[in-house]
C-alpha cells in the first residue's frame, strides 16, 4: 500500500496535465518525507511536519520560498490521501489497519510558510547602472579585439557572447530564454520597417507556470543598435562556426548550442574583471531593460507585455528607477501646486 498511494497521486497529476519534470520531483519529495519520518503515510502527523520544516530551516538552511514550495508538494499529497470520497485511500487503510488508522490532512496555515509578499529573493539583487552597463557591453567588445589582436582562439565565441548580452538587454530576455533562440525566431514588424528581417523576436521558452509547458511570447524590438549587432552577428560571424544547418542562434566550436551555464561563465568572469559588484548576475541585464525603459518613459504596460509578466506586480518588483528619475516624477507632481499661476488660472 506504501507504494500504490505515490503511485496513485503520479496517475492523478498526470491526469492533470501536469509534466514529468514536475512529477517526478514531488514523488521524491514524499519519500524523502517518508524517510525523514520512518513512518507510514497513515501514520503520518503535523508534529512530523513541523520537525521536518525545522530541520529544513535549521540545518540545511533552505529559503523560505523552497521551504515552502516543498510543503505545498507534501499538502497536496495527504490532502490526494485523505480525499476518500474520491480515491477511497481512507476506507482501504481502515480495512487493512483498523477503525481510525489512516491519512489525514497534516500541512495546514499553523505550521507552513505563508506567501506574503511578491518578492522573495536577494535583496542585494539590483539591475545595471547605465554607467555599469556601458562599461560592461564596451569591454564585452574589448576582448573581440584583443583576440583577434593577439591571433588566438576564441574571437569567434567572444564577438558571439558580446551579442548574446546585448539581446539580453534589447530584448529583455531570461538566460534560458536567450540560451534557447533559433535563427528562424526573428521575423519583420511591419510598424517597424527599418528593422528588417530583426523586427521582432519569438520567445519560445519563456517561464512556464508549475507543470505547464513553456509560455511563448512575441518581443519587439526596440534599439536600433542591438538589432544591427544581432544583423552583423548573424550574416558574418555565425557562419564561421561552420555549423550551417543548426538552427540554434548561438552556437559552440563544437557545433553545438550554447547552454545556459555558459552565459554564466561568461559573464561573471566579465564581471569581476571589471570589478563590479558580485550582485549583478545575468538576470540584471533584463531587470535593466525594465528599469531604464521606465526610467525613458515607456508605457508600462508595454513593458509589461515586453517581457512577459501576466501581472504588473510582478514588473514593479523589476523595477529599480535611478534618484535623477524619482526626482525629475517628484518635480512633475508638485509642479501644479508650487505654480502660483495654477490656481488663479483655474479660478477663471
Amino acid at each position: 500500500m506504501v507504494e500504490a498511494m505515490p503511485r496513485g497521486w503520479r496517475a492523478q497529476q498526470h491526469a492533470r496535465g501536469l509534466r514529468e519534470g514536475t512529477v517526478a520531483p514531488r514523488e521524491r519529495l514524499v519519500r524523502q518525507f517518508l524517510d525523514f519520518t520512518n513512518e507510514y503515510p497513515w501514520r503520518w502527523t503535523a508534529s512530523h511536519v513541523d520537525e521536518w520544516s525545522l530541520s529544513m530551516t535549521s540545518e540545511r538552511r533552505l529559503a523560505p520560498s523552497t521551504v515552502r514550495g516543498y510543503q505545498t508538494d507534501l499538502r497536496l499529497f495527504t490532502e490526494f490521501l485523505a480525499d476518500n470520497a474520491r480515491y477511497g485511500w481512507v476506507s482501504a487503510c481502515e480495512r487493512e489497519f483498523g477503525p481510525g488508522v489512516h491519512p489525514v490532512a497534516i500541512v495546514h496555515e499553523w505550521n507552513s510558510i505563508a506567501h506574503l509578499q511578491a518578492y522573495e529573493g536577494n535583496p542585494e539583487a539590483r539591475p545595471f547602472s547605465r554607467a555599469e552597463l556601458q562599461r560592461f557591453l564596451d569591454y564585452a567588445d574589448d576582448q573581440v579585439e584583443r583576440a583577434v589582436r593577439a591571433k588566438r582562439k576564441g574571437a569567434l565565441a567572444a564577438y558571439r557572447d558580446a551579442t548574446v548580452f546585448k539581446v539580453m538587454y534589447g530584448w529583455g530576455l531570461r538566460r534560458t530564454e536567450t540560451a534557447k533562440l533559433d535563427v528562424s525566431d526573428w521575423g519583420r514588424n511591419p510598424e517597424a520597417p527599418e528593422f528588417g528581417r530583426y523586427g521582432s523576436l519569438r520567445v519560445r521558452y519563456g517561464k512556464a507556470k508549475r507543470g505547464q509547458p513553456p509560455r511563448r511570447r512575441n518581443v519587439l524590438s526596440m534599439f536600433g543598435w542591438a538589432v544591427d549587432a544581432v544583423d552583423d552577428y548573424v550574416e558574418n560571424i555565425r557562419p564561421r562556426f561552420g555549423c550551417p544547418d543548426h538552427p540554434a542562434l548561438w552556437v559552440s566550436e563544437r557545433g553545438g548550442r550554447v547552454r545556459p551555464p555558459e552565459i554564466n561563465a561568461r559573464f561573471e568572469s566579465y564581471r569581476d574583471a571589471l570589478k563590479l559588484p558580485k550582485s549583478l548576475v545575468p538576470h540584471s541585464l533584463r531587470h535593466s531593460f525594465v528599469t531604464h525603459n521606465t526610467e525613458d518613459g515607456v508605457d508600462r504596460r508595454f513593458i509589461q507585455v515586453q517581457v512577459g509578466h501576466e501581472c504588473d506586480s510582478s514588473t514593479a518588483i523589476y523595477t529599480h528607477v535611478s534618484d535623477d528619475f524619482m526626482n525629475t516624477m517628484l518635480r512633475k507632481a508638485l509642479a501644479p501646486a508650487l505654480d502660483p499661476t495654477a490656481s488663479t488660472d483655474k479660478d477663471r
